[in-house]
C-alpha cells in the first residue's frame, strides 16, 4: 500500500498503546501510519456508570464521525466499547488476538484476608462502576460494598493507592497491556469461567469505512478469524438483549476440543444474583439464540430441589436457586469420623505439597495441628476444598477445576512430577490424582477420616435430585429408586461413575462446585 494510513484513537494511555499495536503491526507489514488524538463524550462524562456507557457509542462516536469525514483512515476501538451495530459505511475490518479476558481484584495488604472468598477484608470497599462486576461480587460476597470508580487505568489505580477503597476490580487485559506493577497491591486474577467477562473483552477492534476496498484487503494480515467467530456469538446476545445495555450482562465464548461453551450471566440489577447459564454445543449456528432462551422469564423452573450436602444461609446455590423460587431440600447422606487423633510429624519431612480432594480432607487434616514447613504448597480439587483451605487462613496454590479428577490430575502433574506428595483423605480415597503422576514423584496417602452412609435414607419427591459424591449415591440408592420424570445432577465424574454402575442418567456441571450445580440445574429442561 503506498498510501499512508492515519489512525484515530482516544488519547489515554491505554488507547493510545492500542493504537501503537496496530501501528506497530501494520509496519510489520510495510504499511507506514501516523496517529490522530481524538477526545470522546465518554472521555468527558465522569459522572455516569461505566455500564450506562460501553456498548452506547459513548466512546466511540466521534471516532466514528471522523472516519466518515475521511479525516482518519481506520479507528482502533476496545471491541467492548463498540455498539452492536455498526453505523452505515463502516465494517469492522480485524480483530486482534484475545488478550487474557480475566478479572483483577486488586486491594490494600492491610485489608487481606485470606479467609475470605477473594481475599478482601469482611464489609471491605471495592471500586467498580460495573454492574456486571457489581452483580457477580455480590453473589459470592454479599458483605462487600460497591461504590463506583471512574478515570483510566492509572488513574484508577491511583485512587486505590491513595486509600480511597480497599479494592478495586479492573480488566486485566488493559492492566498487562500497560505492563503496569502492581507489587505494592495484593491482587486476585479470577478466570473468565468463574467470573464472566463483558462481551468482547480483551480484544481490539479495528474498524474502517467499508468502500476501502484496498485497506480491507490489508488488514486482513491482522485479522483473527477465530476470535472473530467467537465474538461474533457474544455479541449476538448482547444484541439480542437490546445491544450496549444498562444491565449486569457477562457473556464469554470459547472453543474447547471443538465445541463452543458459552458462559453467561445476566441480572436485572447490580445488586441482585445474577442468573448464570452454561452452554456446550458444536456449531455457533443458532448458538446466541439458544442463549438468550434460557433466560426467558417465562421459562419453567423444578418447583423443588434435592442436594445432598447441608447449605448454609449465605450459600451461592441456596441464594441462586431461591431467587427463582425454588425450594431446597438440603441434607448429606453420609457423615464422616476421624480415622487418626494424633500426626506423627516425621510424616511431614521434606513434603512439598499437601493435595486435597474434598473439603473433609482439609478439616480433618488441620485438626491434628500440623506443624508445616513455609515451603510446602498446596493442591485441591474443588472451590470447595479451597474455600475449606480459605476458612483456615491458607491459600491455594492449585485449584482443580474440572469435573474431571483425571484431567485435573494431569494438569496438576504438570506442576508436582518430581516432587514428595502428601495426600489427606478419606480411609478408600479415589487415585485418579495419584495416577497422573510419574513414577518417579513420591505419593504419600494419610487416610484421616472415614465415611459412613445413612441407613435407611429416605427418598426425596424433588423434582431434582443432586448428588455431591460418590458416598451419597451410594447411601440414597441403597434402598430407594428414581420417581418417574426426577432428573439428577452429579458433581463430577467420580460420583457420576457411581451413576453408571446403577444404570442413572445424569447431567454433570462444568464446574465442581456450588456455581457449577446451580448452571447446571438452570440447564435442564422442565
Amino acid at each position: 500500500m503506498d498510501r499512508k494510513i492515519t489512525i484515530g484513537t482516544r488519547g489515554s494511555d491505554l488507547a493510545l498503546w492500542q493504537a501503537n499495536f496496530v501501528k506497530d503491526r501494520l509496519a510489520a507489514i510495510n504499511v507506514s501510519a501516523e496517529l490522530k488524538i481524538i477526545k470522546t463524550q465518554g472521555d468527558r462524562i465522569l459522572n455516569l456508570s461505566f455500564d450506562k456507557l460501553e456498548g452506547k457509542g459513548f466512546f466511540t462516536k466521534e471516532l466514528e464521525e471522523e472516519l466518515l469525514a475521511g479525516t482518519i483512515d481506520l479507528a482502533v476501538h476496545s471491541h467492548k466499547d463498540l455498539p452492536t451495530e455498526n453505523p452505515p459505511g463502516l465494517i469492522v475490518a480485524a480483530v486482534s488476538e484475545r488478550e487474557d479476558p480475566s478479572e483483577l481484584l486488586m486491594m490494600l495488604k492491610d485489608v487481606v484476608d485470606v479467609k475470605q472468598k477473594f481475599s478482601v477484608k469482611f464489609g471491605g470497599l471495592v471500586g467498580t462502576s460495573s454492574n456486571r462486576r457489581k452483580a457477580q461480587l455480590l453473589a459470592v460476597r454479599p458483605d462487600l460494598e460497591i461504590i463506583d470508580l471512574r478515570g483510566n487505568v492509572p488513574t484508577r489505580i491511583n485512587k486505590l493507592r491513595n486509600e480511597e477503597y480497599d479494592a478495586i476490580m479492573l480488566a486485566k487485559a488493559g492492566v498487562s497491556r500497560l505492563g503496569l506493577d502492581l507489587s505494592e497491591f495484593y491482587v486476585e486474577d479470577i478466570g473468565p469461567t468463574e467470573f464472566i467477562p463483558a462481551p468482547a473483552q480483551g480484544v481490539l477492534a479495528i474498524q474502517i469505512r467499508e468502500n476501502d476496498h484496498e485497506l480491507f484487503a490489508v488488514l486482513q494480515a491482522l485479522n483473527h478469524p477465530e476470535v472473530a467467530e467467537e465474538l461474533a456469538v457474544e455479541r449476538k446476545i448482547l444484541r439480542l438483549f437490546g445491544g450496549g445495555c444498562h444491565l449486569p450482562l457477562g457473556c464469554y465464548c470459547r472453543r474447547e476440543d471443538g465445541e463452543f461453551q458459552v458462559f453467561t450471566s445476566k441480572a436485572t440489577e447490580g445488586d441482585v444474583v445474577p442468573d448464570r447459564y452454561f452452554t456446550q454445543v458444536k456449531t455457533a449456528s443458532g448458538l446466541a439464540e439458544k442463549v438468550v432462551a434460557k433466560f426467558d422469564p417465562a421459562r419453567k423452573f423444578p418447583a423443588n430441589v434435592f442436594i445432598s450436602r447441608d447449605l448454609s444461609a449465605h450459600s451461592y446455590f441456596r441464594r441462586a436457586v431461591e431467587k427463582n423460587n425454588i425450594s431446597i431440600e438440603a441434607r448429606s447422606l453420609i457423615r464422616t469420623v476421624p480415622i487418626i487423633t494424633k500426626l506423627d510429624p516425621y510424616i511431614l519431612r521434606n513434603v512439598d505439597w499437601i493435595f486435597f480432594t474434598s473439603k473433609n480432607g482439609v478439616e480433618y487434616f488441620f485438626n491434628l495441628q500440623p506443624q508445616l514447613t513455609k515451603k510446602v504448597k498446596f493442591g485441591v480439587m474443588g472451590t470447595g476444598s479451597e474455600n475449606a483451605l480459605r476458612a483456615l487462613g491458607y491459600r491455594a496454590d492449585y485449584v482443580g477445576e474440572s469435573v474431571d479428577s483425571t484431567d485435573v490430575g494431569s494438569e496438576f502433574a504438570k506442576l508436582a512430577n518430581g516432587s514428595t506428595i502428601l495426600f489427606p483423605a478419606a480411609e478408600d480415597p479415589m487415585r485418579n490424582i495419584h495416577q497422573a503422576l510419574s513414577a518417579e514423584t513420591k505419593k504419600i496417602d494419610l487416610p484421616v477420616y472415614e465415611t459412613v452412609l445413612e441407613e435407611n435414607a429416605e427418598p426425596s419427591a424433588a423434582e431434582v435430585l443432586i448428588f455431591t459424591s460418590p458416598s451419597n449415591v451410594e447411601a440414597y440408592f441403597v434402598e430407594n429408586l428414581l420417581d418417574v420424570g426426577q432428573q439428577v445432577i452429579a458433581i463430577g465424574k467420580s460420583t457420576g461413575k457411581k451413576l453408571d454402575a446403577i444404570g442413572v442418567k445424569y447431567t454433570l456441571p462444568f464446574s465442581p462446585d456450588e456455581i457449577g450445580l446451580a448452571e447446571a440445574l438452570f440447564g435442564l429442561s422442565f
